[in-house]
């Protein structure tokens, strides 16, 4: 089970990676952080992304279609794209307050979008915090 940084450098290990982040959406604050930032600082990318995760975390209209709301937060990844990247947000399952989410900065042309959504799930389901 990896704790922050391994789970960081195996995300820089995907193809396509520019950065990646383990981030608190309630704060902003980066908890770890590797590689290349988004806009050169790594605080901001932290903060701004934080902002798109609270955002969609906190609307019921996000949640599970059947209206439970059994999974805190009831959404698993989001994904921004523009011209030459992707910011993929994948948010964690912790025993506390699961308000934690790890980024991953991802280059379009070299980038893989789907195995990078398998392989986030699959380091936010083994990702050991505290």
């Amino acid at each position: 089970m990896p704790g922050i940084d391994e789970c960081l450098l195996e995300t820089m290990r995907l193809p396509g990676a520019r950065g990646a982040a383990l981030v608190d959406w309630t704060s902003g604050l980066a908890l770890g952080t590797v590689g290349d930032p988004p806009g050169g600082d790594h605080e901001t990318a932290a903060a701004e992304a934080a902002e798109l995760a609270r955002l969609a975390a906190e609307q019921g209209a996000f949640g599970p279609e059947d209206g439970t709301d059994t999974v805190d937060p009831p959404v698993e990844d989001l994904i921004l794209s523009n011209r030459d990247s992707y910011h993929v947000l994948r948010f964690v399952p912790t025993s506390f307050d699961s308000s934690v989410f790890l980024y991953l900065w991802l280059a379009r042309a070299d980038g893989n979008l789907a195995l990078a959504r398998i392989r986030l799930g699959e380091m936010a389901e083994r990702l050991v915090l505290g």
